[in-house]
């Protein structure tokens, strides 16, 4: 796929669990998880604002393009 999740990281670079952006964001850690191993074929913007506002960060530093063919 050629967005690539980051999620993990912008995690680790606030100090944070994903049970608990999950409980900030309202969603369950299991949904989260697909989110963050980029299997999600699907996000909602306001799970995605929310995301944002709890790790204090924007949608790029989360979600990244890269053309497939540079893969």
């Amino acid at each position: 796929m050629a967005i690539i999740v980051n999620l993990d990281v912008v995690l680790a670079q606030n100090k944070m669990r994903l049970n608990t952006l999950a409980e900030k964001v309202n969603i369950t850690p299991q949904n989260l998880s697909v989110l963050k191993t980029g299997k999600a074929k699907a996000i909602r913007f306001d799970t995605l604002e929310k995301i944002c506002r709890a790790l204090n960060c924007q949608p790029g530093d989360i979600l990244v393009y890269q053309d497939e063919d540079e893969l």
